[in-house]
């Protein structure tokens, strides 16, 4: 019997998932929404099969309530409010609030008006 090793699995386990997520985009863009949901739904599989986290910037590019790929205007809904990002899946109503407190101080201030 072959052992296997974790730390490679998870490493090809993070990299199928960065596949698919992209794949996923690719055609929700063309419009084919089914094979989108579809490839985000076997990025969490793989996800929790291998105990392997979403990277950050994919978290907010899936639903964890009905694992759907979302698109801003299409099935999903954003808004900017105080100091954090709300996203609202449109097909089953979750909706997600992610702070934007680190980018706000970022942005570099308007220097209008100060002489």
């Amino acid at each position: 019997m072959v052992r296997r090793k974790r730390g490679e699995e998870r490493k090809i386990a993070t990299e199928r998932i960065n596949v698919l997520f992209s794949l996923a985009e690719k055609y929700a863009l063309e419009g084919k929404e089914q094979r989108a949901n579809r490839y985000a739904q076997l990025a969490w599989r793989i996800g929790m099969r291998y105990n392997v986290s979403v990277p950050g910037y994919l978290k907010k590019r899936y639903c964890r309530g009905c694992r759907t790929y979302l698109r801003p205007g299409i099935n999903s809904r954003v808004r900017l409010t105080g100091d954090r990002i709300t996203i609202t899946c449109k097909t089953c109503g979750r909706f997600y609030r992610f702070p934007f407190l680190r980018e706000r101080r970022a942005r570099p201030r308007s220097t209008c008006g100060s002489v």
